[in-house]
């Protein structure tokens, strides 16, 4: 099938996803999956795709809103998971340009996004779609009780102006 919208019956699909980015130690801050409603309303109700082979979700991408105040409503934070078992296909690139294209068409005119420095495929897939890298938040949070550092990037649409 290929890359299509996100529906909540894909929900319990994702959540493996993002267990298993969890289970990673390098995908998210994060340490338990939240809820279906959790997510939803934390998540823009455009840009939600799933990579989908023969009802079997492979990947996933969305976008956060960064803040609520209106003069952000073009500014938005990417989130890309890829099934470890689907790792190395192309499959996040392929949901990180399909963001890329829909968030351009809701008149988002900022991507960004934190990776952790340990992440070499999310950072090599990121500035492959056209981030760039703004600098290293060093210690911004915890996890597990240790500071992490994330790499900032960001994605200016070239359409937008």
């Amino acid at each position: 099938m290929g890359i299509r919208n996100l529906y909540p019956s894909d929900w319990e699909q994702i959540k493996s996803i993002y267990e298993k980015g969890i289970a990673t130690g390098n995908a998210t801050f994060q340490t338990t999956a939240p809820s279906f409603k959790e997510w939803d309303d934390s998540h823009l109700k455009t840009c939600r795709f799933v990579d989908d082979h023969d009802g079997v979700v492979r990947g996933w991408a969305a976008l956060t809103p960064v803040s609520s105040r209106c003069v952000y409503a073009g500014v938005a934070e990417v989130s890309v998971y890829v099934d470890p078992a689907f790792s190395g296909k192309g499959i996040g690139s392929n949901l990180l340009h399909e963001l890329v294209k829909a968030s351009e068409q809701e008149g988002i005119w900022t991507l960004q996004a934190g990776i952790f420095p340990e992440n070499a495929a999310s950072l090599t897939i990121h500035e492959k779609a056209g981030f760039r890298i703004l600098g290293v938040r060093e210690k911004i949070g915890k996890q597990h009780g240790i500071w992490r550092n994330t790499v900032l990037l960001e994605r200016r649409s070239q359409t937008i102006i």
